[in-house]
């Protein structure tokens, strides 16, 4: 029987992942001393492993495919097939940032002026590129974590960190002089994976439903009653993907309505419809949009 061996992220990735996952069609069950995690899927051989060591598992081709960041990707200089952005994260769905921050009362404030000063960051072959390519000379030193008690403890003069919030940074009382690039999380391929007829095949369905999943987020189904004469006024005020979907009822002249809409115009939306005449309001979330 095939098998696709697949890496799933450990860490801050992991929890959203395996949820992402579940509303992509798949149940996955993380061991508790292992890294072996069971899915609902015989065709599928899951193993947890870090984010930034994922894409060299796959370029090698102890994987065939995985999900990482798209940062690890470029940091590892890595040869894999990029399949898809799954822009998704741990607290958001937006895309994470690696930005340059100093001390808020540092007299830094451009990346020119760290000419000569040393940076502190986990991502140091990018960070060392963006310098070079800048004819910037710094001295970057690897940082194990807690990056940003670096310049707080006068261990650095800047970092280089990644965020979403900026609310750590904050909390350390760290400026922002920089933004190296954005990143997100992303579904790879190695190579002769890719060329495995089956293989490619297994790995563009995992992405077109998890693709389908992100989607379906924060978006709902609304269905609702409407006699024939209200019908026009309803369908006018409904925000949707495609145009409403309008059935008659059996053996009346009330039709049923039903469209996809942003979650955040609901709560507007539903008495705007009641008071065009739409009854037998009902709202249903979605796993998919494909």
């Amino acid at each position: 029987m095939n098998v696709l061996k697949l890496g799933l992220p450990k860490g801050s990735l992991e929890k959203a992942t395996i949820e992402l996952f579940e509303k992509g069609g798949w149940l996955i069950k993380p061991a508790a001393r292992n890294y072996f995690p069971k899915i609902d899927d015989s065709e599928l051989d899951c193993s947890i492993c870090r984010p930034q060591e994922m894409s060299r598992y796959i370029e090698s081709g102890m994987l065939d495919a995985g999900i990482t960041g798209k940062d690890w990707t470029l940091e590892n200089d890595s040869d894999a097939i990029i399949v898809a952005d799954l822009v998704y994260s741990k607290v958001s769905n937006k895309p994470t940032r690696w930005v340059i921050a100093v001390a808020g009362d540092s007299e830094i404030k451009s990346i020119e002026d760290l000419q000569g000063k040393k940076v502190a960051t986990e991502l140091v072959n990018v960070t060392t590129r963006f310098f070079k390519e800048r004819n910037i000379e710094v001295d970057i030193e690897f940082s194990w974590g807690a990056t940003e008690a670096k310049v707080v403890a006068g261990l650095a003069d800047a970092v280089v960190e990644v965020t979403e919030t900026e609310s750590t940074i904050r909390a350390h009382g760290l400026r922002i002089i920089h933004e190296l690039m954005q990143s997100n999380t992303q579904l790879i391929a190695n190579k002769t994976a890719w060329q495995d007829p089956w293989k490619r095949k297994k790995i563009e369905n995992i992405s077109l439903l998890l693709q389908g999943a992100l989607r379906a987020d924060r978006i709902v189904g609304l269905k609702m009653n409407v006699q024939n004469e209200d019908l026009d006024r309803v369908v006018q005020i409904l925000p949707s993907l495609n145009a409403p979907t309008i059935a008659n009822l059996y053996q009346s002249d009330w039709f049923s309505v039903e469209t996809v809409v942003s979650e955040d115009v609901v709560r507007d939306l539903i008495p705007r419809l009641i008071e065009k005449g739409a009854e037998g309001i009902i709202e249903y979330p979605l796993n998919k949009v494909i």
